[in-house]
């Protein structure tokens, strides 16, 4: 994805930590409903303000994302390339209340602009709502020249805002996005007309991020979820560690950030706090704690399950792999087809060849366009192995 986690408040946001309103809030733990409850109910009383309504569209974008499995770190941390993702299938009342959303925000911040094209409040939001259509471009619509377009031209916002204003950091998030996305494309994508001038750095990217995340003020927690998961794709996880432990700490409600801490661990072959991490999540899930209600236990399952996989404890893998498959429906679909395509390698690595095939079967039927059953009939032409 483009711009992933690009925080939507305006440059003029007023004093105290943004990051204490309810909206953001419910946002960072995965309360979407409510966070667009909030969101809404303050464009109602400020109807003017073109981050409102970036508001709006973000937790639009993140709530279908969450529906379907794609904000685990899966999505970036494959060696597949960025040109290669999932496509969201948000419904037709969605899709319209996101773009009615985004077209308010961007004639919002227009008008402003004309009024002062150096207006930096006006210059963030509208930089911001690119960077949202270019999210969308690319995840429902599959349109990925239209969405990095739309990523340059947030780039060239923000930029301006940083020449206006070099202390202003929380601009230079999307310019630590951009460097690392252009920076990580194939080399004849980079010659686009719209990216002249543009490179990419993917190493410069990252201490962008590291910046923001540091001394960040609206977009310190942004920065650092995404840099956990491009540090995890970049094989330095350790580096991930403390960002995901505080994150865990100021959102304890969010569970998907202790599931990629302990995926995290798992990279750095700590397989005893990889698991104490995923029994933590366990026994919240099982003490009802608040978030956690609404976790499968089948998730978590499946977290450990492929955890133990990769440490070749086959026979445990196996146990919870079948019964993650064994409630798919009620799991999202990423969930569902990996666990089903993990089932059948696992099968295929203890000699079981036709219980193999049939699980990889049940991938490609599950969802016959995703990477992960294209990978299921390349094993049922030639078995996994190692």
């Amino acid at each position: 994805m483009l711009v992933p986690l690009v925080a939507s408040w305006a440059a003029d946001v007023q004093p105290g930590d943004p990051l204490a309103e309810p909206g953001f809030q419910h946002f960072y733990n995965l309360e979407y409903d409510e966070a667009l409850a909030a969101f809404t109910a303050e464009a109602a009383k400020n109807p003017s303000r073109p981050d409102v309504y970036n508001h709006i569209a973000q937790t639009i974008v993140f709530r279908d994302m969450y529906r379907s499995g794609a904000l685990e770190s899966e999505l970036v941390t494959s060696t597949n390339p960025f040109l290669r993702r999932p496509k969201l299938n948000p419904g037709a009342a969605e899709q319209k209340e996101f773009w009615d959303a985004i077209g308010r925000a961007m004639q919002l911040a227009g008008d402003r602009l004309k009024q002062n094209p150096n207006d930096v409040g006006a210059l963030y939001a509208m930089g911001v709502s690119y960077g949202l259509r270019a999210n969308y471009n690319f995840l429902v619509k599959k349109a990925w020249l239209d969405a990095l377009s739309d990523a340059t031209s947030a780039r060239k916002m923000h930029n301006k805002i940083t020449e206006l204003d070099p202390n202003f950091v929380d601009a230079r998030l999307v310019q630590g996005l951009h460097d690392y996305v252009v920076g990580s494309l194939p080399f004849g994508w980079k010659f686009l007309g719209f990216l002249a001038g543009y490179r990419g750095d993917r190493e410069q990217g990252i201490r962008t991020l590291k910046l923001v995340a540091e001394k960040g003020r609206i977009n310190r927690v942004d920065a650092a979820v995404l840099l956990s998961a491009i540090l995890r794709r970049e094989k330095r996880a350790g580096e991930a560690v403390s960002l995901l432990n505080d994150l865990s700490q100021r959102f304890p409600r969010n569970f998907l950030v202790r599931l990629e801490l302990a995926q995290m661990y798992g990279d750095l072959g700590d397989k005893a706090k990889a698991l104490a991490v995923i029994d933590q999540v366990d026994q919240l899930k099982r003490a009802n704690a608040p978030g956690y209600q609404k976790l499968p236990a089948e998730k978590i399952r499946y977290v450990r399950g492929n955890l133990l996989f990769w440490y070749n404890d086959l026979d445990r893998a196996l146990e919870d792999m079948k019964a993650v498959t064994a409630k798919t429906n009620e799991l999202d679909l990423t969930t569902g087809v990996y666990s089903w395509m993990r089932l059948g390698q696992i099968y295929d690595l203890q000699g079981q060849r036709q219980l193999a095939l049939a699980a990889y079967q049940q991938a490609v039927q599950i969802a016959p366009g995703s990477e992960a059953a294209a990978e299921a009939r390349r094993y049922m032409s030639s078995r996994y192995r190692r």
